[in-house]
This record gives structure tokens, sequence and C-alpha cells, in this order.
């Protein structure tokens, strides 16, 4: 659904009206190789149906001009990679891309291949599926747009399994993707008369008229496919899914008429034409465009010059904005009276409007060879300098959206209309990010290896980082290498100030003044959970964002240094799987269960109540702040960073930098935090937008900025209060796993994968799992300290599959009470990892399951179970029952199984995050 802003509107997220736009919509309906054994399914009449009728939407839809959008019809891999690529040179607002036809999977499922004309399958060929395109590679292409925003639609088989392809990081935030399916799921094409049953749905949204974003795309879909009770191939409820960032939305038609009847047939459109009629000018089109009678030939200058003319004009007004485009609306209606003609298209017609809309623009100082494009005017802007900016995560929307208003600034424009620079805005983990500056700037000029590798974890070598304190520069400059290549220049005095609360759910939040700000973060939640003893605290990644450190200080303040002490802190925010790696995503997934949405308070930056996250639900429970009187807030801060080396353009560069610094510490900078809900950053920290809810005008006291030593100390502790760890893997050796053993997403190599998050004061196990008798298992590693390598050696050489069912409970049972005595000689953190297939669930059944459950919530010990199949860890069966019931997370083929399982072992042990 959109979200809504504080003023009342409807938000639609980025509006790319007035940009050049570009839609390339392929559809693949005829196929060269349909026979087997290499042939695809069968050819797809229905996706005819599909572009005539999505084109005509779009072109009704007022953010797509005629000739921005380009229609493929069943092209090769080569005609569709040259079709992407002009797509996504020409793109400057929204780039959309969308595909239907048949997709394939690899067995692994870590790929999604989007099948051409000339598509062939070769079972266990090195090519597995030539005349395709991987989805990865169609990703990466059209990151490379200069594109504000990317939409991607998929309307094809396991179109779900693109989710897990994630782009670049510095991609992440314009990069929307729609797919018409969940992951692993095959659909049927429909009637081959009519549009799929998808693309039927998507084009009604359209027709509907009004205001369409990307978010209230997905929702509708998801609505309505609902509604229409639709199936995928294996019975189960066919469920479109979206990937976008928190806060991140898209513009996709505005305020279109609703359209009645049948689209007619699109026409084949090439990119970059322009178009014979002018978009969002006059009165709104018909439905199916009149024939128009055979003109006579034109005396020069001719029709063609004043189409350029035209178009140029819509071009410019888009970027004047709504004034100009109402003037020429109205020139237009003026015209229609004025005139005659055979229609209101006709060439009198234009010829007045044109010559009044040039008129107007001289008048106004715009000139004439801006729409003309005569050689005698000025020389066309030279493209800008740009500008990288790495941010704190939840920092990033408001830095991108005060990027976006300094862009097109006055202080960032010359006489002549060009810019003086551009800016990329992108964000990574604040950890990663400080120690990347602090220890690894030589690998971020030239990395050494994969195992140190800054420009993949982190992005890009920054010109500017904004971090969430002044507390993180001080930690770079005062540990930073003696070779560090990068200097660091940071301002004295923060851009604004945002203070980390305790948002609880208003039915829960204290009523008295006093308690609710000044009182110590422990001894708020301790008040919160007298009040309602059902009441649960969760707090962001102290990892990934600085909004989780800082609240780590005042969880931390006054509680001892050893891990015990740490562990006994760390349970007032325990939660069932990973923390949410930002306050955005953490408030955007309470509401995914209301009855956790309204018994949980979080820690979050103060400025989130104000400005809202965009969330897939529009349900949340509101909430009260409270101010901890021990929590240091966000001060975000601006530091200039210099690379050696960097010579050619230091001197622009440094201008560059330092016009974007002026903005954003002046008037026009807080201009951009004010709305976005925080304070001043100095004085008595007053809100500089005082229209905000939940939130007190003027707690006090505030707490003084975070310091250097207490973030780094937060830091270590946090990471020691989760570790050692001890982890017992159970692996799943049966007969049924013989088909999904091999390769890194078998069941081995999932294993395999996950001992990166274990360090070196770790210790852990590996049983295999097989026969149904006495012994349900057969140790492969003893428990103790090994090195990764070591480990691997052992698992290569003795896992194998065996000619014998398993019997997981019965192993589950021995891993229970084994980590239970274990468990009793220290206070090692634990997990128990069992990797299946579930061939043999149906063991977990009975009495004796009911005993295992209750064993499980005794021992304290989570168990993560990992189903090599789609479906286990649905809500009611076993895998999910035995995850619950000891506080583990159950994991299926439905996710990216290997990123999952990863993050639940790095959370016990102490290796990599």
């Amino acid at each position: 659904m959109t979200g809504h802003d504080p003023r009342g509107k409807a938000n639609t997220g980025y509006d790319p009206r007035g940009k050049a736009n570009r839609a390339l919509l392929v559809g693949v309906s005829e196929y060269d190789n349909t026979a087997p054994p290499d042939g695809v399914p069968g050819d797809l009449p229905a996706v005819k149906h599909n572009l005539n009728q999505l084109a005509e939407a779009l072109r009704h839809g007022g953010v797509f001009g005629d000739r921005e959008i380009a229609v493929c019809r069943s092209p090769d891999q080569v005609t569709f990679g040259r079709e992407l690529w002009t797509a996504t040179k020409e793109a400057e607002g929204v780039l959309l891309l969308y595909f239907a036809g048949h997709g394939a999977i690899p067995n692994a499922g870590d790929e999604l291949f989007l099948q051409m004309r000339n598509a062939r399958v070769v079972a266990g060929g090195h090519a597995v599926f030539p005349g395709a395109e991987m989805f990865s590679t169609v990703q990466a292409v059209l990151a490379a747009s200069p594109a504000r925003r990317i939409v991607i639609v998929l309307d094809c088989c396991f179109a779900g399994n693109a989710a897990w392809i994630r782009p670049d990081p510095r991609d992440k935030r314009r990069v929307l993707l729609l797919m018409s399916v969940q992951a692993n799921h095959r659909i049927d094409a429909g009637d081959p008369e009519t549009p799929t049953p998808f693309t039927a749905e998507l084009v009604a949204l359209f027709k509907e008229g009004g205001d369409l974003s990307f978010r209230a795309l997905a929702d509708g879909l998801r609505t309505r496919m609902a509604a229409a009770g639709h199936r995928t191939v294996r019975g189960d409820a066919w469920e479109p899914e979206s990937r976008v960032e928190p806060g991140e939305d898209v513009l996709l038609a505005a305020g279109a008429k609703a359209l009645d009847g049948a689209a007619g047939p699109a026409p084949d459109l090439g990119p970059g034409s322009v178009p014979d009629s002018v978009p969002g000018v006059g009165p709104d089109p018909d439905l199916h465009p009149r024939p128009h009678p055979r003109p006579e030939p034109d005396p020069a200058p001719g029709p063609g010059f004043l189409r350029r003319a035209l178009a140029r004009l819509v071009r410019l007004l888009g970027a004047v904005g709504g004034a100009g485009r109402a003037l020429v609306r109205g020139i237009v209606r003026f015209a229609d009276c004025l005139v005659p003609g055979p229609e209101p298209g006709g060439w009198a017609r234009r010829l007045v409007v044109g010559a009044a809309a040039l008129l107007v623009l001289a008048a106004g100082g715009f000139g004439v060879h801006q729409l003309t494009g005569r050689p005698d005017g000025p020389p066309s802007c030279a493209p800008p300098l740009e500008l990288r900016v790495l941010t704190d995560p939840d920092l990033e929307p408001t830095v991108r959206a005060a990027a976006d208003a300094y862009l097109t600034s006055g202080e960032n424009t010359t006489d002549d209309g060009c810019r003086l620079s551009g800016i990329t805005v992108y964000s990574a983990g604040a950890a990663d990010a400080v120690t990347a500056l602090r220890k690894q700037t030589r690998a971020w000029q030239e990395p050494p290896d994969d195992d140190t590798n800054p420009q993949r974890d982190v992005g890009p070598q920054p010109d500017v980082w904004i971090p969430g304190s002044p507390a993180d520069a001080a930690r770079v400059t005062a540990g930073q290498d003696t070779d560090a290549v990068a200097e660091l220049d940071a301002e004295e005095e923060p851009i604004a100030y945002s203070p980390i609360v305790l948002a609880v759910p208003q039915d829960l939040a204290a009523d008295a003044r006093d308690e609710r700000t000044g009182p110590p973060l422990t001894g708020m939640i301790d008040a919160l959970r007298a009040r309602d003893a059902s009441a649960r605290v969760r707090r962001p990644d102290p990892e990934h964002t600085d909004t989780g450190l800082l609240a780590t200080i005042g969880l931390y303040r006054g509680t001892g240094d050893t891990a015990r002490d740490l562990r006994r802190a760390e349970d007032r925010v325990a939660q069932t799987g990973p923390p949410a790696p930002t306050a955005a995503e953490l408030l955007c997934s309470l509401p995914d269960d209301d009855a956790v949405d309204n018994r949980t308070a979080a820690l979050v930056p103060e400025f989130l109540l104000k400005s809202g996250v965009g969330c897939d639900s529009a349900r949340r429970t509101p909430r009260m702040a409270q101010y901890p009187g021990d929590v240091p807030g966000l001060e975000p801060l601006f530091v200039r960073v210099r690379w050696q080396g960097a010579d050619r353009d230091r001197a622009d560069r440094d201008r560059a930098a330092d016009g974007f610094r002026r903005w954003l510490t002046g008037e026009g900078g807080r201009a951009a935090f004010a709305r976005d809900g925080f304070r001043a950053p100095g004085g008595d920290r007053a809100l500089l937008d005082t229209k905000a809810d939940g939130v007190l005008h003027a707690p006090s006291p505030l707490t003084e900025s975070a310091g250097r030593d207490a973030m780094e100390a937060s830091l270590e502790g946090y990471k020691g209060a989760n570790g050692p760890g001890r982890v017992l893997f159970l692996l799943d050796g049966s007969g049924s796993m013989a088909g999904q053993w091999e390769g890194p997403s078998g069941g081995p190599g999932l294993l395999k994968q996950s001992l990166g998050g274990l360090g070196e004061r770790d210790e852990y196990a590996v049983w295999e799992v097989s026969g149904t008798g006495g012994d349900t298992y057969e140790p492969l590693l003893a428990f103790g300290r090994h090195t990764r390598e070591a480990a691997e050696r052992t698992i290569d050489r003795g896992a194998r599959v065996r000619d014998a069912e398993a019997d997981p409970l019965g192993a589950l049972l021995a891993a229970l009470d084994a980590m239970r005595q274990r468990g009793a000689e220290d206070e090692r953190p634990g997990l128990i990892v069992f990797v299946t297939d579930d061939e043999d669930v149906g063991a977990l059944s009975g009495d004796r399951f009911g005993d295992l459950l209750v064993l499980a919530r005794a021992v304290d010990v989570p168990v993560a179970m990992v189903s090599l199949k789609g479906g286990a860890c649905d809500e009611g069966k076993p895998d999910a029952q035995v995850s619950e019931a000891s506080g583990g997370r159950c994991v299926d083929a439905d996710e990216d199984l290997g990123a999952a399982l990863h993050d639940e072992v790095a959370r016990i042990g102490t290796g990599e995050a």
C-alpha cells in the first residue's frame, strides 16, 4: 500500500514526471524449441495480449509517453540484450522492465533464467539454459542506468526466486522488484485468448485511474489474486511478491482517468523516438485512437519541426513544474475554441499552440533556442562531477532526500541552468564502514583478495561520510592504520540531532512525564514489564546501525563486563531470530503479528515517529516516545574523505563537496532534516518542525553525545555477549538426500557455508543422522574448537548418503540432551542446527513428539530447523513447531537457506557477522 505523510497526502514516493522515462515490455509468446528432450514447455499465446494491454495501460497512465514505451515481441537472447541496453542508456527518471515468458531455475534455485525465443533446456549440461538470460545479469545491466528508479516486473514461473538475487548494495534503494509468484512455484498461463492471470490483474489496476505507486500496485495485486482464488501448479495459493527497501516507492501512473473496455493492439515502439502527440497536453485521449486523414504536404518548417518543438516544450515544462503545464493546457483549450479544424489534434490548432507556447516561454526568459535546439544557442551542459556520499542505514532516506533537494537548488546550478555536481547516496553497516575507513583503506583502493573487499562489502570509496555519531569519526581517526590512504576532515558540529527513544505501544506507555523522560533504559524496560508481564523490547542490529549501538550503551550501563553480565543485559531485548538490520525495518516487521505489535516496544530514533516508514502493512500500533536518560542520540556529522592518488580532480571535488557541506549545514539542510522530524544539533535541541505526534517537544534532559570509548566498549561487549558459542549440527544422511547432497546448496554445502559464523573460540560438533534403531546418528566431528579448513575436510571425507531412513525425532532428543549436559558446565550460548529434506518428517508425531516439544522448551537451546523442502516452516508443520518450542528459527526452501543459516550461526558464534 502507499504510505501516508503527516500532511494527509498519499505518499507515492519518487515522482519521475518531467524526466526521460523508459518502459521496455518484453513478452516471449513463441519459442523455436518446444519438442522434447531439450525444448521449453510450449508457446505462450496469452503473452501477446499481455503486451498489447499493458502498453495501452502505461500509455494512458501519465508517466510514460508514447515513445517512451518499447514493445519487444518474442526476441532471441541477442535482440533482448540489445533492446535492454538501449533502454538502460536512455532512461533518466524511471526505467521499467516487464518480462513475460518461460522462467527456469537450476536445482539449487539460486538463479532465475529468463528464457528467450531461442531457449533450450540441457539437463546436466554446463550451460544449463542456453538461449536464456540470467536474472543476475539483467539486474546488473539495469543498475548501470542513470535512471533514478528501476522497476522490474516478472510474470513467469519461479519469478519469486529473483528476490534472492540481491542487487549491489549501492543500488538496492533504487531497484524495486515485483514478482508474479512466490519462489519455487510454477504457474499456468491461462486462456490463450486473454492475458495471463497476473498481468490481467496488473492491467486492471492501471485502468482504475488515479495515482498508482509501486507499493500500491504490489499490494493491490496480492489482494486481487487472493480474491480471485488463483492457485499455482502445485495447488498452493498464488501469491505475488515484491522486494523494495523501506521508505522507497515510485509513481507509475498519475491521475489518469479510469479506462473501460479491452485495450487495442499496441504497435511495436522503438525507444527514443519523438512522440507524434504531446502526452499530458490537451484533452484526455480516447481509449482507441481516431484515424487521421492523410495530411497534405506540409510547408516549411513543417510538422516535423513542430513535433520536435512540442516534445522539447513538454520536457522543459516537466522541469518547470505544474504551473507551466497548467498554462499550456489553458492555451490548448483556448486554441480549441479559437481555431477551427477537423479535430482537436489538427495542425492549425497545433500551430497556434506551438506559437503561443514559444511566445510565453520567450517572455519568461527561457528562449526559443531551448525548444528548437538551434546550433547557435548555448552549449549543452557537461556531465557534472559526481560526489559519493556514504551514510548510516537509518539516515539514508533523509540524506538521500536532502541530496535530491540540493541537486536542483540554486546553490548547485549555474547561470546557464547546468548542475555543478551530482550526488550518489548509499549506506553500509556502521561497523563495516568504521572498520573499512580505519583498517582497510588500501584494500578499498585495490582489494587484495575476496576476504577483504570494502568495494563489495561497503561500496565505492566515499567523498563524504555522514555517520550517525561524531564518535564514529573519532573511532576511525584514533585507530587508523599508519599507512592509511584516506584522510578524514570532520566538521566540528553535527548537522542535526535525534534522540534514541523507547517507542512504546500507546496502551502500555508511561503516563507521568518524569517516567517518560530521564530514567535509565534498564529502569524503563523493567517498569514496562511491571505494567505488562508479556511486554517485550526489540533493538536493531548494533553492528549494522548506530541506533542499535547507541541503545546498547544504555543497555550495558551499570552492568558488569563479564560475558555472563552482558548476556543478562541482552536478555532484556532478546528475540527469536536475528535482529532487524535497521530501525525502519524493525518498525515494519512488528505489524506482521498484531499480538507482537501490541506488546512490543522498539528502540528507534525519534524522527521515525514523525517521518514514518514505508511498510507493506498500514496497520501499526500507535506509539509513545519515552526518553531514557543514559542513551545518546543520533548526531549525523559531515566528514570529508580525501584519498591519496586522487589528485587529478581534487580541486573540483573539494569545491563540490564544500558546496554540499555549506548547503547541508545551512538552511537547506535544516529544512530537509526538519521535514523528517529531526531536532536542532545544539542548545536545547528543539524540534525543527513541531508538528509531530507521540513525542515530547521539550524532553529534559537529553543525553550528551556518545563517547568514542563507550561505543567501542559496547560493540565489543555485544560481540562478547553472543559468544563464544556452542553449536551442534545435525546433517540428514538418509537415502532420500541423494538428490540434494552435492554442491553449495546441498546439505553438506549449506553446513560448510555456515561455519564462517564461528570463530576460533567457539566449539561445535557435527552428527550425521540416519538409522531408525538404537543409533540414530553418527558423530563426524566431536565437540571442540576446529579450524574451518579442518572441519570442511572432515565433512568432505566422512559425510555420505546412507541406504537407510532417518529418525529425526530420536536424533533431536539426543541432541537436546547432549546440549543440556554441556550447558550445565558453563553459560555458553548454544544452538542446534538440523539440515534435512524432511522426507522422514512423519516421525515427528505422536506422544514422543509431544515429549520432544516439552524438552525443547525446558532445555533453553534454540533449534534451527533448516529444510531443503519448500513450505516446511508453514504454521503448524512439525519443523515450525520444534523451532517455536525451542525459541529457534525455522527456514525452508522458500527462503535463502545459505544466508539464513549463516545468520543464525553467526548470532551464537564469534566469527563473521
